[in-house]
C-alpha cells in the first residue's frame, strides 16, 4: 500500500462518522483532499451536509466537486471537523500548518463538537518536532517577532533555524495575509509550555501546535486503518 492508498483508507474510515444533516469543518492538505473527494461521492448519492472549508484551496476543490459550502459566520457552530496533521503523538497533540492554513484550521476545529484527525502512520511520532513547527506571524515587526520567538525557544531549551517560508521568489502569504516562520526545533518535549510562550508574543498570530483539540485519530498503515485515542 503506497502513501496515497493509506491516506484514502484513513479518509474512508473518517467518512463513516459523517451523518446526514451534519455541519462539517473540512480540512486542508493531501489527506483532507482525499476525504473531500470521498465526501463528494456521498453528497452526489444524496447525503446532506454543509461544509466550512479551512482554506481557499479546500473551498475551490469543494466547489469543483459540488459540496455545499457555508462560511463560519453562517455556521458558527459545527458538529464535526475532519482534518489531517503533519505530526501527532500518542496524546493526540498535533503539528499542523504545513499547507499554511493553521489559523483557519484551528478556528474551525475550535468551533466543532468533535475533531477527527486522519493521517498515515508516518505522521505518528514519539515526540513532536521532527516536522518544522509553522508559526504564523504578522508582517509588521517581523524581525522583532523572530527575536522574541528565538528567546522564548531558548528559555525552554529549544534551538534550531527559524526560516521564513517562501513561495517561489516571494514570501509565502497565508489566506489571512500573514507570513509563516517554520521553526526546526527537532524535538518539542513540552508542547504546552511552548504554546504558552508563543501565545504571549504579540507578533505571533497563531502557531501549529494543536493541543487537546482532537477527539481521536484514524491512522492508516499497510494493514489498514486503526483508531487512536489520547492516552
Amino acid at each position: 500500500m503506497d502513501a496515497r492508498e493509506m491516506k484514502v483508507k484513513a479518509a474512508e474510515a473518517a467518512l463513516a462518522h459523517v451523518e446526514d444533516g451534519m455541519r462539517l469543518g473540512i480540512g486542508t492538505g493531501s489527506t483532507a483532499e482525499e476525504f473531500v473527494r470521498l465526501l463528494a461521492e456521498k453528497v452526489h448519492g444524496g447525503i446532506r451536509v454543509e461544509g466550512v472549508p479551512t482554506s481557499e484551496r479546500t473551498a475551490r476543490l469543494c466547489v469543483e466537486l459540488g459540496i455545499p459550502l457555508k462560511s463560519l459566520e453562517e455556521l458558527p457552530e459545527l458538529d464535526l471537523t475532519i482534518d489531517g496533521a503533519d505530526e501527532l503523538d500518542a496524546n493526540l497533540t498535533l503539528i499542523k500548518g504545513g499547507g499554511g492554513a493553521l489559523l483557519r484550521e484551528k478556528i474551525v476545529a475550535a468551533a466543532s463538537g468533535q475533531m477527527i484527525v486522519i493521517a498515515d502512520e508516518t505522521k505518528l511520532v514519539d515526540t513532536l518536532g521532527r516536522f518544522p513547527l509553522p508559526i504564523e506571524v504578522n508582517p509588521f515587526g517581523l524581525a522583532a517577532t523572530r527575536i522574541a520567538i528565538e528567546r522564548a525557544a531558548e528559555k525552554l531549551g529549544l534551538s534550531g533555524d527559524l526560516k521564513l517560508r517562501m513561495s517561489g521568489n516571494d514570501n509565502f502569504m497565508t489566506d489571512g495575509g500573514h507570513y509563516i516562520l517554520d521553526a526546526s526545533f527537532g524535538r518539542i518535549p513540552d508542547a504546552e509550555a511552548l504554546s504558552g510562550e508563543l501565545n504571549s508574543i504579540p507578533g505571533v498570530v497563531e502557531h501549529g501546535l494543536f493541543i487537546h483539540m482532537a477527539s481521536f485519530a484514524i491512522i492508516a498503515g499497510p494493514a489498514g486503518a486503526r483508531t487512536l485515542k489520547a492516552k
